[in-house]
């Protein structure tokens, strides 16, 4: 992925480190995933993080299209889930079971936990199950 700044955006609205470490811990990412989902080294992330490197505003950009993508999630989660009588929803302990259940995901299982924990906020009795759960209640 090409991290160079586009055309004509301001020097004002350049993302900082404590910006960008606030959105990634909000999304549940560690530096390494968000280094994998940018296309970056980890050593990169942190160095942004830190105040070190300027954060180059494509990274703005895809960081704000991530926190969309997750907003999506979260409204799609609770539109679904809002009116049933029994609302359960199924998340992953680890990256193995989110990727056997989701194996098109670019995100990690962290991710998930985390739109579900927000879904969680929004639906009253909310029933959260993992992979075990289900298997278990199907014997």
């Amino acid at each position: 992925m090409d991290h160079t700044d586009p055309p004509g955006m301001p020097e004002d609205e350049r993302m900082k480190g404590v910006e960008l470490k606030m959105v990634r811990e909000w999304l549940a990412l560690s530096g390494q995933e968000l280094a994998d989902l940018l296309g970056v080294n980890a050593r990169t992330v942190r160095s942004w993080e830190q105040g070190r490197d300027p954060i180059p505003d494509s990274v703005r950009l895809e960081v704000e299209r991530m926190e969309a993508v997750t907003a999506q999630a979260v409204t799609a989660g609770v539109e679904a889930l809002m009116d049933l009588p029994e609302p359960t929803v199924l998340t992953y302990l680890n990256d193995g079971q989110y990727r056997e259940r989701e194996p098109d995901s670019t995100w990690p299982a962290s991710w998930h936990r985390r739109v579900v924990a927000r879904i969680a906020q929004e639906v009253p009795g909310l029933a959260i199950v993992s992979p075990e759960e289900t298997q278990q209640e199907n014997r």
